[in-house]
């Protein structure tokens, strides 16, 4: 086939591409600018660049001399407009309102992907290919495409790809899905790949440090709207009691304990974020358990929207062991989740994934209350 094939600088691109070029594929790379650098966003308070390991010119670099290594041609695509519309301003909205957002499910299926497929198509290629830790086959029978989990379930990355669409996973191609990264580290090795022993990035690209509301800082006042910020505002119990005062609702997030600068006889955990109020509820480990959720957004896989309710196991969290619920339908793509069980922290902003054993159902947003 002559397959697509996005590299983003790192190992399990890199190997997928040595995989593909083994099998006799025709390839072409593709690697996306998607947030520049040079905007003095992601400085530290002497104005030094902030360390990243993703998404970052010398990624750039990297999938080049992959590329050039592997022998096929490669291209960088410049989406950073593309990428600051449907993922970094999404992802501030998100915060200040709130929520505790997931940016990486809306740069794969929004950007990424989308992107990718626009430009496969125009050069004749029959997939897009890349480094996820995930399946896709085609049920001839029900004429549909199925997502399934990595066989390696503690690198799986199913959970960043429920948006994806019929079509956009009738052209994608995941070559490590059966894989496990010690495996792919020695295929990077095999074939003479530099970046074989290239550390994995954890923080989501344009934070590189992990500090969401520092960067939410930065970000508002490069652009001149610190009165977007959020002001202060209090903290109080599930009774209203006042305890003390937050510094901006984008500094919290469910099931945070450290930080709150609240004295109290008993560990207090952040049980709701009140956007209307301006307030942070907090409450004792127990108040962080709920039965019921509701997901926007939701999208369908494994099936046409259904009308009846569904049986599956529910993830609220990348980090979290999908858990048996009952998902009801509700009109305008939303459902109603109801577990057997409590579940920890259900965050607004997060993606809840639905799967039945290791097929990926659908999956939606955790919604806010004023969402639903």
């Amino acid at each position: 086939m002559k397959i697509a094939v996005a590299m983003s600088g790192g190992v399990d691109s890199s190997a997928a591409a040595a995989l593909l070029k083994e099998q006799g594929h025709e390839l072409i790379g593709f690697t996306m600018q998607l947030w520049n650098q040079r905007r003095n966003v992601n400085t530290d308070e002497n104005g030094d660049p902030l360390p990243s390991r993703c998404c970052s010119l010398d990624d750039v670099y990297d999938a080049r001399r992959v590329a050039e290594k592997l022998g096929f041609p490669f291209y960088v695509l410049n989406l950073e407009r593309e990428f600051e519309e449907s993922v970094v301003e999404p992802f501030v909205a998100s915060y200040l309102s709130g929520e505790t957002p997931i940016p990486c499910v809306a740069c794969n299926s929004r950007l990424k992907f989308a992107a990718l497929d626009k430009m496969a198509r125009s050069l004749d290629c029959d997939k897009v290919a890349t480094g996820h830790y995930a399946r896709v086959f085609h049920d001839k029978k029900a004429d549909r495409y199925r997502l399934f989990r990595g066989a390696n379930h503690s690198k799986d990355q199913s959970y960043f790809l429920w948006e994806l669409t019929q079509q956009q996973l009738s052209r994608a191609y995941f070559p490590l899905g059966e894989m496990y990264k010690d495996e792919v580290r020695g295929l990077a090795r095999a074939a003479d790949l530099f970046i074989a022993d290239k550390p994995e990035s954890q923080e989501i690209c344009f934070v590189p440090d992990g500090k969401y509301s520092e960067f939410i800082d930065r970000y508002l006042g490069a652009e001149g709207r610190e009165n977007e910020l959020p002001t202060s505002g209090d903290i109080v119990t599930s009774v209203g009691e006042k305890l003390g005062e937050h510094s901006g609702l984008h500094r919290y997030t469910i099931g945070q304990r450290r930080g709150l600068g609240i004295a109290h006889d008993k560990p207090l955990y952040v049980t709701q974020i009140e956007r209307a109020k301006n307030q942070i509820v907090v409450g004792e480990e127990n108040e962080l358990e709920s039965l019921e959720s509701t997901a926007r957004g939701v999208n369908w896989i494994a099936f046409d929207t259904p009308t009846e309710p569904v049986r599956a196991n529910v993830k609220v969290r990348y980090r979290h062991d999908p858990a048996p619920a009952t998902i009801h339908p509700l009109p305008d793509a939303h459902a109603r989740i109801v577990f057997d069980h409590p579940q920890r922290a259900i965050t607004p902003g997060q993606a809840t994934i639905f799967y039945n054993g290791d097929e990926v159902v659908g999956g939606g947003w955790i919604a806010r209350d004023d969402q639903v």
